[in-house]
């Protein structure tokens, strides 16, 4: 039952994502949002949705152990220092991304069983069980289509013709 519960919002969640990567401005998919940012690379629009594509792939697997995305994408996410993808990828390769994830997650959630949910999970930053990680991932995912959509608003809002005098 629990997973008839899980599964719709967290398809919710990554429809949100999947909404932000359609409504994305060709001329903002590589400009930094937040240009006063100390490291604006991160603050790209490609780059938000990749990294809550990969944290959101990585998290389903429960853990670091054995994971890989799918080609073209690495796992320089994980490194440390901070590296970016040796590219900026395309908006189309992130919604390829999405489908998988989506695919993935909607597996997880319908399979899950009890003895799964209550699996430890020990990642660097500390020990979730499995449904504890499920409804971080959630959240996560969340958080970053949240963001990507304002942003996507805000600059539909501020850069049409006559958009200015509507939300003034």
């Amino acid at each position: 039952m629990l997973n008839n519960i899980i599964w719709p919002q967290f398809g919710a969640a990554i429809d949100m994502l999947a909404n932000a990567l359609r409504a994305c401005p060709e001329d903002v998919w590589d400009s930094p949002l937040t240009p006063s940012d100390p490291e604006p690379q991160y603050s790209t629009f490609w780059y938000i949705a990749y990294h809550a594509l990969f944290w959101l792939d990585l998290y389903l697997s429960g853990t670091v152990e054995g994971f890989a995305p799918p080609p073209p994408f690495t796992l320089a996410e994980l490194d440390p220092a901070g590296l970016l993808p040796d590219r900026v990828y395309t908006r189309e390769e992130l919604q390829t991304y999405l489908s998988h994830c989506r695919a993935k997650c909607q597996a997880v959630v319908q399979t899950l069983t009890n003895e799964r949910a209550q699996q430890p999970c020990p990642f660097p930053w500390g020990t979730l069980t499995f449904a504890e990680l499920l409804l971080y991932n959630m959240r996560h995912v969340q958080e970053h289509a949240s963001q990507l959509n304002l942003l996507a608003i805000d600059f539909h809002a501020t850069h049409l013709p006559g958009s200015r005098e509507r939300y003034n």
